[in-house]
């Protein structure tokens, strides 16, 4: 009998295991001149069942409307980093009298989980962040670390 719990112990331990890696949660800081930002991060890895989430204050990041769609793409550990890809695409949009074409933005995110440094790609084409930002890419950093007491 005791071999028997052993054997089932061996077999469901590494799918506990992975279960408990699928979400991992974050506090991060956004700073930028004289405004500060916290939020929590939290990411879900894709599984055969699902695709990867990622959430900002648990707002899912995957939306589709009207205006346009924004999708996270990917969620990928190979520690110590964690690279995530979101795609958002904006329709056409005249706001305030002024008309603004079709964008997008392609937002690279890796995470290093030991120094806690997210760093942030976003290249924009277009749409209302194009007129405004201009188009090109970007490059900015914040501090995500581990949640505590999760």
């Amino acid at each position: 009998m005791k071999l028997y719990l052993l054997v089932f112990l061996f077999m469901v331990a590494p799918f506990r295991l992975a279960m408990a890696t699928e979400t991992l949660v974050f506090d991060c800081k956004r700073a930028e001149k004289d405004f500060t930002e916290e939020y929590e991060m939290k990411l879900v890895v894709a599984t055969k069942l699902s695709k990867a989430k990622i959430y900002l204050d648990g707002r899912d990041l995957d939306q589709v409307d009207g205006n346009g769609s924004q999708l996270v793409k990917n969620v990928h550990i190979t520690p110590p980093n964690i690279v995530m890809l979101i795609d958002a695409h904006f329709e056409p949009e005249i706001l305030a009298g002024i008309a603004y074409p079709a964008g997008t933005v392609t937002t690279l995110l890796t995470l290093n989980q030991v120094t806690g440094k997210l760093k942030k790609v976003e290249t924009i084409q277009g749409g209302i962040l194009g007129s405004n930002l201009g188009n090109g890419t970007r490059t900015s950093e914040e501090s995500c670390l581990p949640a505590k007491g999760r």
